[in-house]
């Protein structure tokens, strides 16, 4: 668990979840649970994404995948730990110091993320799009779900965490994690065909390898770069209701577009 929690990784969702609530005033301690859990829960999803029954790799974050370095059953169980304990956190770490009623509704806001309306879901839908062909709206609805949602319940964990903030400012931030976890993913596409393993630290053109449908692959590499950089202005519009609050959030989402330039 700690090889695949503890070591590398850019941390995006952890710092969505201080950004997030940092602007709308909640303290920072607190910020600690909902960043760990959601991290928690990428790690896990990371394990399983790289088993030899999903996407077989054998480098994650510049180093072997957690199957290689170990085996693949102490993997599974890895992943299985890493997940609960991200709801353990949630539900009873002192340090989050919300009323009951909050804490359900962040915990039902990670579970909505991760099961099968959410990253679970579109993970089957990568699966079983793999040598297909598949329209833009189909995948859209995939990267929304595998990727997308976990970026969104990042954002929207931070906010909850701020107990008296204003529902229109919360919803602000849910449209701003939305359309920011959509570009994330569409950024990824472009850097799997443009980067390189040394930097990205897990096998670039894989995704071709695989036969897995992209936005490159549907859109053109031109025409996926223009759709990622439409939602990053939509993502900024979602930050208007917080005037100069929403700084930070604006600059990670200028680094989530820099990542394919």
């Amino acid at each position: 668990m700690r090889y695949a929690a503890l070591d590398g990784g850019k941390r995006l969702r952890a710092a969505l979840v201080y950004a997030a609530g940092e602007a709308l005033g909640a303290a920072l301690p607190a910020l600690d649970v909902p960043a760990c859990a959601v991290e928690m829960v990428h790690a896990y999803s990371l394990i399983h994404d790289d088993l030899p029954c999903m996407d077989d790799d054998d480098l994650r974050r510049g180093k072997p995948t957690l199957h290689r370095a170990y085996d693949e059953a102490t993997a599974v169980l890895a992943g299985d730990a890493l997940q609960p304990l991200a709801f353990e956190l949630l539900a009873q770490d002192p340090a989050l110091k919300l009323s009951a009623s909050r804490r359900i509704e962040m915990i039902m806001t990670l579970a909505r993320a991760s099961g099968s309306l959410g990253m679970a879901g579109g993970q089957a839908l990568d699966l079983a799009s793999i040598g297909t062909n598949v329209t833009l709206s189909v995948l859209e609805d995939c990267y929304a779900r595998k990727t997308g949602a976990l970026i969104a319940a990042a954002v929207r964990l931070g906010a909850l965490t701020a107990e008296t903030a204003k529902p229109e400012r919360v919803d602000a931030l849910t449209g701003y994690g939305t359309a920011l976890g959509l570009a994330f993913q569409i950024a990824d596409d472009i850097l799997d065909v443009e980067g390189n393993t040394e930097t990205l630290g897990k096998t670039a053109g894989g995704d071709e390898a695989r036969g897995k449908p992209t936005y490159p692959s549907v859109l053109g590499l031109e025409g996926a770069k223009h759709e990622a950089e439409r939602l990053r202005t939509e993502a900024l519009e979602s930050l208007r209701p917080l005037g100069d609050n929403g700084r930070l959030l604006e600059t990670i989402a200028e680094f989530v577009l820099s990542r394919r330039r």
